[in-house]
C-alpha cells in the first residue's frame, strides 16, 4: 500500500457516535502524516462512515458513495459503518470501493487502508495547521466523545444491535485524556456518545458508571460545557440528575420514547411505559431547571392502530418535549420486529408521521417562547454569512436553542451571553443581540 502522505475526505451518516468515529479516524489520518481535505475531489482516499439504522438511511449511504465515486473516480473509496458492518457484499459490488471495513475493524481502519501502525500522536502534539484540519474550516466548537458502544438490550425494531454487537465500554482514564486533549485542540463542548449511553460502564462491572465519568470530566478536564447524547430513559441511577447542579453540564437530555403508548412499548420490548418514563422525567424537570426534553419516536411500528397512535400522540403532547426526531417504522434484517404480524402500510406511516411533525414544530416553539426576552449564555459555532452589519454569528444555549445574532466581530469557540429577541418558527432560530 502507499503509506506516501495522502489526502483524505471523511463523511458520516446518522448518529452523534458516527460524527465521533470519524472525527477519531480524522485525527488517526493526521497523526500519521496525512492531510484532511473538505474536497472529494482532491482526495486521495474517501472514507464514508454509513448508516442502517432505516431503509432511508441505508439509501442514502449509497447515494453517497455513488456520489463520492462521481466525484472523483480516481479514489479509493473506503466504507465502514453499521451498513457495511450488515450488508458487506453489497457494497463491495458498488463501483470505486476499494475496501470494507466492519464496525469491529474500524478503530483499525487507519492501519488498513494506509498499511501503517496508528501514531500515538495526541492532537495537542500536533503542529497548528494539523489542529486547524481536525477543528475543520467551519470552526467546529463541539466534539464528539464516544465512551461506549454496542447494546446488550433487544429492542425488537432495532439493527444496531446487530451492527454494533455487545456493549464495551471505554476505561475513564482513557476517556479523560481524550478529552483533556480535544480541549487543548481548541473544542470547547464535549459531547458524550455511545450506542447506548446510560449503560457505561456496566460491562467493566460499574453500575453507577455513567455518573462517574460525567463526575470525573466536571473534576478533570476543562470544557465549559459537557453534553450528553440520547440516553436511554431506564438503568439510570439514584441521584443522577443531581450532577446538574454543576452548571457546565448542559440542561438538554434526549430521551428516546418511541412510542408513547404502552401496548406499543411492549412489543417493542422497550424497558419503559407511559409510568415510568413520566416519573423520569418529572424528577429530571424538577433538577434541572430550564431543561429541554428532546425524544425519538416511531410511527407504524407493527400492529400500531389509531387507537395505538391516538394514545402515543396524546402521552407526547402531555410530556411537551422541546424536539423529536420521527421515524417511519423501517424492516431492519436480523431483528424481531420483522416476524411480527399486521404491518402498518406506508401510506398510514407518512400520515402519521406528518401528524407528529406538526405536534414536533408546536413544541419546539413553545419552548423557546419561553425564553423570549432573557439574556443566556451561547456556545458560537459559526459563521453563516454576512451583512453590511456584521457577520451572521450562529450558536446554541446550553439547553439546546440555536440563535443568530449579527455583529461586526467573528465569535466562533467563544462563549458570550446573548439576549433572545425573536423567534423565526420557519428555521426554528432566535434572533439576538449581544448582553
Amino acid at each position: 500500500m502507499n503509506t506516501l502522505p495522502q489526502k483524505v475526505h471523511l463523511r458520516a451518516l446518522g448518529c452523534r457516535l458516527n460524527q465521533s468515529e470519524i472525527d477519531t479516524l480524522a485525527r488517526g489520518f493526521v497523526s500519521n502524516g496525512h492531510a484532511i481535505t473538505d474536497s472529494p475531489a482532491s482526495a486521495d482516499k474517501i472514507i464514508i462512515n454509513t448508516c442502517a439504522v432505516t431503509q432511508e438511511a441505508t439509501r442514502s449511504s449509497r447515494q453517497l458513495i455513488y456520489q463520492m465515486g462521481r466525484a472523483n473516480p480516481a479514489a479509493e473509496i473506503v466504507v465502514t459503518g453499521c451498513y457495511a458492518h450488515i450488508a458487506p457484499d453489497e457494497i463491495r459490488g458498488l463501483p470505486g470501493v476499494s475496501h470494507v471495513v466492519d464496525n469491529y475493524a474500524k478503530e483499525s481502519l487507519v492501519s488498513i487502508v494506509t498499511g501503517q501502525p496508528l501514531a500515538p500522536a495526541e492532537p495537542f502534539d500536533l503542529e497548528p495547521a494539523a489542529r486547524e484540519a481536525l477543528i475543520g474550516a467551519g470552526g467546529r466548537t463541539r466534539a464528539f466523545l464516544k465512551v461506549q458502544d454496542g447494546c446488550d438490550r433487544h429492542c425488537t425494531f432495532c439493527v444496531t444491535k446487530v451492527a454494533r454487537g455487545a456493549g464495551r465500554s471505554r476505561a475513564i482514564a482513557d476517556v479523560i485524556a481524550e478529552a483533556q486533549s480535544l480541549y487543548a485542540a481548541g473544542y470547547r463542548e464535549a459531547v458524550l456518545t455511545g450506542v447506548h449511553l446510560g449503560s457505561y460502564g456496566h460491562d467493566l462491572g460499574q453500575p453507577d458508571g455513567l455518573y462517574a465519568l460525567i463526575r470525573a470530566l466536571l473534576a478533570e478536564t476543562d470544557f465549559p460545557r459537557i453534553r450528553l447524547s440520547s440516553l436511554e430513559p431506564w438503568g439510570l441511577p439514584a441521584g443522577f440528575f443531581s450532577l446538574w447542579e454543576n452548571p457546565r453540564l448542559c440542561r438538554h437530555l434526549h430521551l428516546p420514547l418511541q412510542s408513547g403508548c404502552d401496548a406499543t412499548l411492549k412489543r417493542m420490548v422497550r424497558r419503559t411505559s407511559q409510568r415510568e418514563f413520566r416519573a423520569l422525567v418529572t424528577e429530571a424537570r424538577a433538577a434541572i431547571p430550564d431543561l429541554a426534553l428532546a425524544t425519538d419516536v416511531i410511527v407504524g411500528f407493527p400492529g400500531e392502530t389509531d387507537a395505538e397512535f391516538s394514545q402515543s400522540c396524546a402521552f407526547i403532547a402531555e410530556i411537551g418535549f422541546s424536539g423529536m426526531h420521527i421515524f417511519r417504522y423501517s424492516p431492519r434484517p436480523g431483528t424481531a420486529a420483522v416476524k411480527l404480524p399486521n404491518h402498518v402500510d406506508e401510506l398510514t406511516k407518512k400520515r402519521r408521521a406528518e401528524h407528529l411533525q406538526e405536534m414536533a414544530v408546536e413544541g419546539a416553539a413553545a419552548f423557546a417562547g419561553r425564553y423570549l426576552g432573557a439574556v443566556r449564555p451561547i456556545l458560537w459555532e459559526a459563521v453563516s454569512g454576512a451583512t453590511p452589519e456584521g457577520y451572521i454569528n450562529v450558536g446554541y444555549t446550553d439547553n439546546y436553542l440555536r440563535v443568530r445574532c449579527v455583529t461586526p466581530e467573528v465569535l466562533t469557540n467563544t462563549v458570550r451571553p446573548a439576549r433572545l429577541l425573536a423567534l423565526h418558527p420557519d428555521s426554528g432560530m432566535i434572533s439576538g443581540v449581544l448582553a
